[in-house]
């Protein structure tokens, strides 16, 4: 059966990737895009170390103006990051019967609450597959007995999440996206341990 996840290069959606591959799924990487910056290409080169397909999803550049207002307006980040992957999700589930994410328990964005779970599985017909039952710690302890990492001070050419193109967006509209998103460090996938 074809699976798609949400990919963004780092250690939980490539966890979640390798774990549906090896239960026999037909796993393809998808990186959510909007046209702003090619911030794809560091999950395409982790998804090319993991030896898996890759693809971009382009979305409607409106999902990511309205996420934008809505951190702006917030002066925080989670309620927009929310909505785009909600959003990229639904889109997801237009392609394929199996829609993953790396989301886990102790996440707090970007994550489906149950109910919302429960609506898309409903009203699109999908399975939809998270982390939710695996913590921080668990997810360390079996991303260091599979993969080999990079940690580095996070920026544009580096990530392939979904604060990317936020960040784009806010300073090309004179905002200060240091202001909204505080310096943190990225984790991504560059092979398989032997």
């Amino acid at each position: 059966m074809k699976a798609c996840v949400l990919y963004s290069g780092g250690k939980d959606s490539s966890l979640m990737g390798l774990t549906l591959k090896r239960l026999g799924f037909e796993v393809e990487l998808v990186t959510a895009n909007f046209n702003v910056y090619d911030s794809y290409i560091p999950a395409k080169l982790s998804a090319k170390s993991l030896g898996m397909p890759h693809r971009v999803l382009n979305l409607d550049k409106k999902i990511l103006q309205h996420a934008v207002n809505m951190i702006m307006d917030d002066g925080f980040p989670n309620e927009g990051i929310k909505y785009i992957h909600k959003e990229a999700i639904e889109a997801a589930a237009l392609e394929y019967p199996v829609v993953a994410d790396g989301t886990r328990r102790d996440d707090k964005t970007p994550k489906l609450n149950k109910d919302q779970i429960q609506s898309l599985e409903a009203r699109k017909n999908v399975q939809y597959i998270n982390l939710d039952s695996f913590g921080f710690k668990t997810i360390n302890t079996l991303v260091s007995s599979l993969f080999e990492v990079k940690k580095e001070k996070s920026n544009k050419d580096n990530s392939s999440d979904y604060e990317v193109e936020i960040r784009i967006l806010i300073d090309e509209m004179g905002g200060n996206s240091s202001e909204i998103f505080p310096e943190h460090y990225q984790t991504n996938v560059v092979g398989l341990k032997d």
